[in-house]
């Protein structure tokens, strides 16, 4: 297995298998960041830092450390005027503000879903006909070309 560093290029294969679902590339590192590229490119990156927050929040596990996250996602994510606020309807945002003096770990779940559910629909799609998806997909067929040498 080679050796991951700062040379290393991932395949062709893993850059064209982001394009067949969303939780292909939202488990790959290199998809990740190039999708979250994209998205700071188009304005809405709080999508996908939402979601990450969400599932970093999943696996919380004192009750100390699940209402001070549970609050921080709130002011930075749910609440009117937040810095990062993502674009979810009124009940759901009504619901999390009733609930987060006791949050639970799934008290964000149904805002996930809606957010998980806007990527999916609407910028995951976008990404993959972006110039930055077919920069990726480009760089990676010509770099699998060469052998790998850890000065290229």
């Amino acid at each position: 297995m080679p050796v991951k560093c700062c040379f290393y290029r991932s395949p062709t294969t893993d850059t064209l298998a982001w394009s067949e679902n969303m939780d292909t590339l939202l488990t790959n590192q290199a998809g990740l960041d190039a999708f979250r590229t994209f998205l700071k490119s188009e304005f809405s990156e709080e999508n996908v830092e939402f979601w990450l927050a969400c599932e970093d929040f999943k696996k919380t596990e004192s009750a100390e450390k699940i209402a001070s996250k549970a609050k921080m996602i709130y002011s930075e994510f749910i609440e009117a005027d937040a810095p990062k606020e993502i674009n979810i309807d009124f009940s759901t945002r009504d619901l999390i503000s009733k609930n987060i003096a006791e949050p639970t770990l799934k008290c964000f779940d149904d805002a996930q879903k809606l957010i998980y559910s806007l990527m999916a629909k609407d910028s995951f799609p976008r990404f993959l006909k972006s110039e930055i998806y077919k920069k990726l997909v480009n760089s990676k067929q010509v770099g699998n070309h060469k052998k790998w040498l850890p000065f290229l």
